[in-house]
């Protein structure tokens, strides 16, 4: 095996490193997210038929008073309202969702690639140092072997 196979299986390693890395924070974000889908989707389940109370108790008040049409449409509007906020909140989320994808896709290809060209640019700053580092000493080896035969 020579040594550019073995400096590839090292920076496929650390490649596959890099990227188990960067996969916990990003499924901690789907789980994040999903968490959060899962509680509106719960708020709005528990909101509804709470509403479809105060809507009865209100009309049952306003027969009596005399003022039911009023009072309706100022609860009906309530309804409108809560609908719509409930329906931003789940497409908000939905969006966070689709960003924290976008955002790992964009991330990790350069971050690889980055972190895979320091690695070499080390490796082969090492392979130089040592390579210098043999040269010099066989160059004393054969300075001293010279000079014995002098002798």
């Amino acid at each position: 095996m020579s040594g550019g196979e073995i400096a590839a299986l090292i920076a496929a390693g650390a490649f596959a490193m890099l990227v188990l890395v960067l996969c916990v924070p990003i499924l901690r974000l789907r789980h994040t997210v999903d968490a959060a889908t899962r509680a509106i989707n719960d708020l709005n389940d528990r909101t509804a038929p709470l509403l479809g109370n105060v809507n009865a108790t209100v009309d049952n008040v306003n027969t009596a008073l005399g003022q039911v049409h009023t009072t309706l449409d100022e609860v009906n509007a309530q309804l409108v309202r809560v609908d719509t906020i409930t329906a931003h909140a789940s497409t908000v989320s939905a969006n966070v969702a689709n960003l924290a994808t976008v955002v790992s896709s964009a991330a990790a290809n350069p971050l690889v690639k980055v972190a895979s060209f320091g690695y070499g640019l080390r490796r082969a700053a090492r392979l130089r140092r040592k390579a210098d580092d043999e040269a010099e000493v066989r160059a004393e080896l054969k300075e001293r072997r010279k000079a014995i035969r002098r002798r």
